[in-house]
């Protein structure tokens, strides 16, 4: 196969993510998908195969929140789109559609400050009292020591208190990751920077308390998974201690 017909395979294969809030480019996030060089390589499925089908090219889908954040709830002048385009928070509150989703999938970009821990939660059908009612993917900067010590359940990409992520590949702090997040019913995938970081069936979860594996669920976390509804509204975590979070490019498909 000649290095043209290579180069423009994995060009189709690739479908780099947009970047800025709601559109655009960035190297840093578009390597979650972009493949190995292809006129290196002679197999070009091989080559670029994972990373460019865990992530999709969700350029036309619809953004989730939009750019006046009038179809969203949340606390005025918590959360804000900064002069980058940044969707961030000053607070430890969360933003939410006002509309609940079933089925769907959600590609967004997100960058940790320093010790950040946030989240996206989905299937929340109690936004004041959320953190039982929820489903939580872990959104955190786990290379920092501030989180040595914290259970495998809570670290980034993972199902916060419930699964760990299969892969560790949270980018440091200050550069972008890119998440997507398929939620079928009760069966959740999520993949980060272009590796699959959970594919789990939520009526495993049987139990508050233990989860499938026997590990223990956090005392707050006080509802088993397998009698939680599928359908619910989309929320992200705000600011947690003093490391503020940043998300852009965030889009939704309905299935």
């Amino acid at each position: 196969m000649n290095h043209v017909l290579k180069g423009v395979l994995c060009a189709l294969l690739s479908g780099a993510a947009g970047c800025s809030m709601f559109s655009g480019s960035d190297k840093a996030a578009d390597d979650a998908v972009v493949c190995a060089p292809c006129e290196a390589v002679e197999d070009v499925s091989s080559a670029c195969k994972l990373k460019n089908l865990v992530h999709p090219d969700s350029r036309n889908w619809s953004t989730l929140f939009d750019f006046a954040l009038s179809n969203a709830d949340f606390e005025r002048g918590v959360w804000y789109i900064d002069e980058k385009g940044r969707l961030t928070a000053e607070k430890d509150q969360a933003i939410w559609t006002q509309k609940a989703y079933e089925n769907f999938i959600l590609d967004l970009e997100y960058s940790c400050a320093p010790a950040a821990n946030s989240g996206v939660l989905i299937y929340a059908t109690d936004t004041t009292n959320w953190i039982p009612n929820t489903v939580e993917v872990q959104v955190q900067d786990d290379m920092n020591h501030h989180w040595d010590k914290v259970a495998d359940t809570w670290r980034n990409g993972g199902l916060f208190g419930h699964y760990a992520p299969k892969v560790r590949n949270v980018r440091p702090a200050g550069e972008w990751n890119r998440m997507t997040i398929t939620a079928m019913g009760q069966k959740i995938k999520v993949a980060v920077n272009g590796e699959i970081t959970v594919d789990a069936n939520l009526a495993d979860w049987k139990d508050a308390k233990k989860n499938p594996d026997g590990s223990d669920i956090p005392s707050w976390l006080s509802k088993p998974w397998c009698d939680m509804p599928t359908k619910g509204r989309i929320g992200l975590q705000g600011k947690h201690g003093k490391a503020t979070i940043f998300f852009r490019s965030i889009r939704i498909k309905e299935l």
